[in-house]
């Protein structure tokens, strides 16, 4: 910028006198004016007027960062490149356009004015008006192919076909060198190692990469085509692995949902991540999360078929082990009852039954016999009982019985009283005075009467006291002093 042309970029005023006349050499130097003093509101202010007046509807593409939606309604966000970045601020009552696209790492091109926000010296872009760029670009185109295609009924149920739940050969269209390719096949090889895989090579990402996937899609096809019935392709699994939207993009192109809607055999789409839509996902007859859930797609007739091969062998092993024990058992009751039926079995049970015929006989005889001599037996008791000199018998041994009973009574009742006369003997002694004596306690007696003295005032001048302790007794006599209270 030319340093002499006027424009609004040229901060007349700010510096007043900072410029001087040439002056001679001989002359004296004038001292320079001092500079001016600002405010940091005055000089933001004046920063502030300068932007606006220079940067005025200005139009800035970038990527978002930094997003952050007020519950106010506002928008406040960073629009950054690879060198810089440049703080946004969208208001809430700002009619614009995509103000629902705004989200992080979107690529969008703003229009609008460059300002300061004073109290915090920074300077910003009010947003006016937002454009798509980039992702944004390529969503919109994404949606207007998606909205094509279905309107012509490329989408519709009606026109999806089953797979095959047992495939013997399949189509892979993905790239040699991709890692879809290793999943797949390390997925297949360990779920249906007998299925046979022709791969078609292409690139899956780029410039052409479509044209190669519409290539590959029909070489199958003809392929299939050239071949006996039945020993052509069961399907084709298209399929890549996860990147951005630019890195899928090959297929959201038009040439490739056309050759899928084209094919005659039925297709599966892997493309990406679980998250990740392609225009390939809606065309093709059915759509797998990832490669490898494709794979599995792919080998779950087989997968199932060995499980039911499996569970039919175990089935037969244990019908065949039920019916060899059914037919043993039923061989062992036919040997039974064979052998039931031998003419020595019926002599034997014919023997048997004689031998307790015997014994039942036998026994009846000896219980009538044990019978009649028992009533012999009880008929002489009964004699014997009545007889005169028994009941005289009975008679003694009934004064016996009672005149035991007496001296027994008798017996108890006097220990019981011995036994009371030895405690009341015991309590005697031991409330008796040797026990009293023996407890610490003393007897003392006027020694010429022999009576006991248990108060002061039975004591007398010059009396003689005998002291009875428990190991012996003693003799003492009373002094005048000794008679206090």
């Amino acid at each position: 910028m030319p340093t002499k042309q006027t424009s609004q970029w040229e901060f007349d005023g700010l510096f007043e006198g900072a410029g001087t006349e040439e002056k001679e050499p001989d002359q004296p130097c004038e001292a320079p004016p001092s500079p001016r003093v600002w405010t940091v509101e005055a000089l933001t202010r004046q920063i502030r007027q300068l932007l606006e007046s220079r940067f005025r509807t200005v139009r800035v593409s970038g990527e978002v960062s930094n997003l952050r939606w007020q519950s106010s309604g506002h928008c406040y966000f960073s629009l950054k490149d690879a060198g810089a970045q440049l703080s946004c601020v969208l208001f809430r009552g700002e009619k614009v356009s995509f103000r629902d696209q705004i989200a992080q790492g979107v690529r969008l091109i703003l229009s609008g004015d460059v300002s300061v926000y004073m109290p915090r010296g920074q300077y910003q872009m009010i947003v006016r008006g937002i454009e798509l760029d980039g992702i944004g670009s390529l969503q919109m185109a994404f949606e207007r192919l998606k909205a094509k295609l279905q309107e012509e009924g490329l989408f519709d149920a009606s026109r999806k076909r089953a797979l095959c739940r047992y495939p013997e050969t399949i189509g892979l269209v993905t790239s040699v060198s991709g890692a879809a390719l290793r999943d797949v096949m390390h997925v297949l090889r360990r779920r249906h190692p007998g299925l046979k895989v022709l791969l078609a090579d292409c690139r899956v990402q780029g410039q052409g990469a479509s044209s190669d996937i519409a290539r590959s899609i029909d070489r199958l096809n003809r392929w299939h085509a050239s071949q006996p019935s039945g020993k052509g392709l069961d399907m084709i699994l298209l399929t890549r692995g996860g990147g951005s939207l630019e890195d899928l993009w090959a297929f959201n192109e038009e040439g490739v949902a056309r050759a899928i809607a084209s094919s005659t055999i039925p297709m599966i789409s892997a493309i990406g991540h679980e998250i990740d839509f392609t225009i390939s996902d809606f065309v093709a007859d059915v759509r797998a999360a990832t490669p490898s859930a494709a794979a599995e797609m792919i080998s779950e007739g087989a997968v199932s078929a060995r499980q039911r091969m499996l569970d039919l062998g175990q089935r037969m092993r244990v019908w065949l082990e039920s019916a060899h024990d059914q037919a043993g058992e039923r061989l062992y009751q036919l040997a039974r009852r064979l052998d039931q039926r031998h003419p020595r079995r019926v002599l034997e049970s014919h023997w048997q039954q004689l031998d307790e015929w015997q014994t039942d006989l036998s026994l009846s005889v000896t219980h009538a016999l044990e019978r009649r001599h028992e009533r012999v037996l009880a008929m002489a008791n009964m004699l014997r009982a009545l007889h005169p000199v028994k009941r005289v018998q009975t008679r003694e041994q009934q004064l016996q019985h009672v005149s035991t009973q007496w001296q027994r009574w008798i017996r108890q009742h006097c220990f019981q009283l011995d036994e009371r006369l030895k405690n009341l003997g015991n309590s005697l002694h031991l409330l008796g005075p040797r026990e009293t004596l023996a407890r610490g306690y003393s007897i003392t007696t006027d020694a010429e009467t022999g009576q006991v003295l248990s108060r002061l005032d039975q004591l007398k001048k010059g009396m003689t006291l005998s002291t009875m302790l428990s190991d012996g007794s003693f003799e003492s006599t009373t002094n005048p002093g000794d008679l206090g209270p």
